[in-house]
Order: C-alpha cells, then structure tokens, then sequence
C-alpha cells in the first residue's frame, strides 16, 4: 500500500512537471492514462511518438482554408489518356469531393480548436454537374463556400494560350492563389478535384506540420501525396518523423499542397508568376520555392492523384486504390 501510494504521488508530480511515464511491463503510460499503441500526443502542447520521445508545440495551427479547383469538363488537361476506372470526370470531381469532406470532418471532431473553411473554385461546369456537387455540399456540415469562376477575370493578366483549356487551368489556379492570400488565415490547402484523400489525410497534415514546424522553428509546405516519380532519379531525401509516419523532403509538387499565409505572402511572386504562362514545367515557379524552403511528403501516401495508371505523377505505390474509391462513393 506504501508502494502504491508513493507510486501515485510520483505520477502527480510528474505531471506537475510536464513529464511523462511509460511503464513498458504494463505497455501504459499512467501520466497519460493510455496505452503505449494510443495516440500519446497532447493537443496544442507535445507531439510524443515512440520510442523518440516528445516534441514540444511552439507552432501551433489555428485555422486551415481548404480550396478546390474544379472541372469536370475536362476528362485528364493536356492528355489524351484515360484515367484509372475509365470513369467520365464528374465521376472523380464527386469522389474526390466526398472524401476531402469526410477528412475534414474527421479532423474537425479530433480538433475542435482549429477554424476551418473550404472553397470550392468551379471553373463553368455545366448546371447538372454543378448540382450533383451542391447535393454533396448540401448533406455535409461544414463551412463550403461555392464560386462560379470566370477566366474573363484574368484575360488581360495572364498571357494567350495555344487553348481554352490552359488559359482556364491558369487562371482557376491564379483564381485559388488569390483566395488563399486574401482570406487565409494560418493554413490553407489548395487542392485539385482528381484526388481521393484518406479520412485521417487533414488531421494527419496539421498534426505533422506543428511537430516539424515545432521542430524546425520555422514554416513548411506539404505535399499529401507520395508520387511515383519521387523515385525515379534516385535523388537524396531526409527522412522525418511525422504524428503517425514518416516523411521525406522532396523538391518538386504538383499544384495540391499546404502552405502558411505567410509563405503565400512571403512568396507571392512566385506563385503569382506561375499563373501567367505555361511553363515547363508547369510548376515552373512554385518548384523554384524548394530550393529555399523544406517541402515534405508522407510514406505511404494520405491522398492519391487518380491519374493514368502508368503516368508517374498518378498513383502512388502500396494502396488499395479500388477500396479507396469504393469508400468514396457518394451516392
């Protein structure tokens, strides 16, 4: 009973002193009152990972703006291939939408001192497409805002193309840019409307990026998928250790990653010029930002880009694609 007692007194004062306890014959942690397979992390204070330890949060998230682009007119811009399923884009606009939906919420309900928004930046679908997305924005509960964009916006900014097609890329993409530098706050996720995103994809993106922003003392862009060609070059990466997996620095993204308001400001010219022609590549602009700044995504991927099967900007390696897109089926 004296044993005991001393036991509990050690516990109250190691929680006084912001340490924790793991008792590896039991697998708990008493300070936390978890078992050690648990998420040990603490909300807006620590990122603990075994056997690594903690990692205090210095950079703590207060909001995210999720942004969209959309166009379900255009089956893949720029090919000719088919996408994975063969289904016509409304198809993957839909799914994509319903499972950037479903990880917001999940997000939401593990992080309720966090402000979300979302966006959705259509680029002049037709009126039926656009109400199969209202329908799916209509059962969910969160914060969506709808925009019906026009490329007129920006005819006389960003340079004639060889197309329609690239002039509306360009300036639904320029469209989305200044959104995110006029209404973000902290967070802001531009994202495109031809990728699925696992329930645990946001929250597993905020979770990383306090602890290696926290880590790093400084801020970071986030790629959620881990392409194909990341491994195609045999390139040198640094390994991280992220909230549940690891993460690689890479150097190239395509135009679906997290940035801070911060770098949206810090680096507007860059993102600003991207939109003014096609560049080769297209990420021209945005690419030239990692070579200043870490740029990091996970192992294994949180959101695959349902592209060509063979294409290696597309599917990323070890998922069960078919399950991902079945579980996203929003009817």
């Amino acid at each position: 009973m004296k044993k005991n007692i001393l036991k509990s007194i050690f516990i109250k004062i190691s929680r006084m002193l912001g340490y924790e306890i793991v008792d590896q014959n039991k697998f708990y942690s008493p300070t936390l009152q978890k078992e050690l397979n648990d998420d040990l992390s603490v909300i807006n204070k620590k990122s603990i990972v075994l056997p690594l330890g903690e990692v205090k949060i210095t950079r703590k998230i207060k909001s995210i703006l999720v942004i969209i682009r959309i166009n379900t007119n255009v089956e893949i811009w720029d090919q000719n291939k088919k996408r994975i399923f063969e289904s016509p884009k409304i198809e993957y606009t839909l799914r994509s939408l319903t499972s950037l939906i479903k990880s917001i919420s999940f997000c939401k309900e593990k992080r309720s001192d966090i402000d979300y928004k979302m966006i959705i930046v259509d680029d002049n679908s037709r009126e039926e497409n656009i109400n199969k997305i209202m329908k799916i924005i209509n059962k969910s509960n969160l914060n969506i805002k709808f925009i019906n964009h026009k490329n007129e916006e920006h005819k006389n900014v960003i340079k004639k193309q060889s197309n329609e097609e690239t002039f509306s890329n360009l300036s639904s993409l320029l469209k989305c840019f200044e959104i995110g530098k006029n209404e973000g706050e902290d967070l802001v996720f531009f994202a495109e409307d031809d990728y699925l995103h696992f329930k645990t994809s946001l929250e597993e993106i905020i979770a990383t990026y306090e602890r290696i922003s926290s880590q790093l003392k400084k801020e970071l862009f986030i790629c959620p998928s881990d392409y194909p060609y990341f491994y195609m070059n045999n390139e040198k990466t640094n390994i991280l250790i992220g909230s549940k997996r690891h993460w690689r620095t890479i150097n190239k993204t395509l135009c679906t990653f997290v940035i801070s308001h911060k770098f949206i400001n810090l680096y507007w010219e860059n993102l600003y010029n991207n939109c003014l022609d096609r560049h080769d590549p297209f990420e021209k602009y945005l690419n030239e930002i990692y070579e200043k700044e870490v740029c990091i995504s996970p192992i294994k991927s949180l959101a695959i880009h349902m592209a060509n099967i063979n294409s290696s900007y597309g599917l990323s390696p070890f998922i069960d694609y078919k399950s991902l897109w079945e579980e996203n089926n929003y009817n």
